[in-house]
This record gives C-alpha cells, structure tokens and sequence, in this order.
C-alpha cells in the first residue's frame, strides 16, 4: 500500500475504455487502498446492440460506469455528451479542469495522442489542457488549483499508431481477477460481434506480464517532455 493513498482519475472518450486498457492497473490500486475515479467525455452509446434503443443503452452504459467502479470502491462519471460529438473546445477543457480540481488526483490515466477513433484523440487533447488549466492557481473556477503530477496513456488497440510500451506496471492475480469480474459486466466487452474485447486485453495483459519478466501487466506512454532518466553515474 502507498504510504499515502493515490487518488487516480481515469479519462476515457467513452464507458468502458479506461476499464479496459488500464482496468488492471485500476484493479491493483483500488486493493491496496487507493481511491478509483473514472470520467467518460461520453458514455459511447452508439455502439448500441442490433435492435435495442440508443437512449436506454446510454443508461445501461451509465449504469456499467457506476458498477465497474462500484466494484473497485470508486466513483464514476459520465458527461452527457452524445457519443461521436465530443467537440474540441475551450468549454470541455474547463469542465475537465473543474472534474481534475474536485477530484484532486495523483495521476490521470488518458488515451494515446493518435487514434482511428476522433473521440479518443479529442479527449487526449483535451485532458491535457484540462490538467494544465487544473494546476494554474490565476486560472480562476470553483474549486482551488491542483496539478496532477503524473500523466499516463493507456495501450489501446484503437490508439495503436506510434503507441510504443514505455511504462510496464505489473499486478497479481487477485488484481486480475477483480478487473475481468468486474470489465465483464459492460456489454460490449463480452458481447460485441466487431471485436473480441475481452480476450484480446485478456491476453494483452499476459503478453505484457512476460514481458516484464511478471505475471500480467499494462503498458503507458508519458509525455515526449517527461521521457528522460536522470542519473549521477552510470
């Protein structure tokens, strides 16, 4: 456990995305106390299953958020904002900026910078503008200044263009198993036809695991600018 407990805000363009490509990482934490936020820009309803109503999957996709969450003793968010629409603008940078400064976290977990998804590539924009705005103490809104000091990426399939592992965290198997329990109640991740979601991030987080010389791991980029080992001898 931390000698103090983390505060960790995961940044999806949609529900389900931070549960998946960092559910792991999130499960590990929450067991050794630290606090769980996840925030959706969108609840990504479009996605919407052959025959169901899209509103009442947005429901069922808030719902998902709540139990995920839920599930790791943590809180979800979910901004309503229709799928697909995320737009690119000053006003959702200030309503992260006002989620980052309520939230106070430690770390922020977001997308990669490229995608073939648009939703992902505006909130990857877009979070980091909020968290620079979050840490200005002259940039004025209801709640006082708070910089969250580390800011990861998570390994997306969608996000994949350039994405290179530079962060390995590793978690056991208690961690793994409440992540699939609890990742498995969002429909798309057991029941999509386009894609199998939870067995290629199933398997991702073995391939990752042996890499790092462990049993099951997730891998983050950081920013260009915070790439660097400082060291006074070799």
């Amino acid at each position: 456990m931390s000698e103090q407990p983390l505060t960790i805000l995961a940044i999806g363009g949609h529900v389900g995305d931070m549960e998946l490509t960092a559910g792991g990482v999130l499960a590990s934490h929450s067991l050794k106390g630290d606090k769980i936020v996840t925030l959706a820009l969108t609840a990504g309803e479009r996605g919407v299953p052959a025959g169901q109503d899209m509103k009442e999957y947005r429901k069922q996709k808030v719902s998902e958020a709540a139990e995920f969450a839920e599930m790791l003793g943590g809180e979800s968010i979910v901004f309503d904002i229709p799928d697909g629409e995320l737009a690119n603008n000053e006003d959702m940078r200030y309503r992260v900026c006002d989620v980052i400064r309520k939230v106070r976290p430690n770390v922020i977990i977001t997308h990669f910078k490229n995608s073939m998804h648009k939703d992902h590539m505006t909130t990857h924009l877009i979070v980091n503008d909020a968290r620079f705005f979050a840490g200005l103490a002259s940039f004025e809104r209801e709640n006082p200044a708070h910089f969250a000091s580390r800011l990861y990426y998570a390994e997306n399939w969608e996000d994949a263009v350039d994405y290179k592992p530079y962060v390995y965290i590793d978690f056991d198997q208690e961690a793994y198993d409440l992540w699939v329990k609890a990742v498995s109640r969002h429909w798309f991740v057991t029941g999509s036809k386009s894609f199998p979601y939870l067995e290629y991030y199933k398997h991702l987080a073995r391939v990752r695991g042996i890499e790092a010389r462990k049993t099951y791991a997730e891998t983050f980029m950081i920013p260009a600018e915070t790439m660097r080992v400082l060291k006074t001898e070799l």
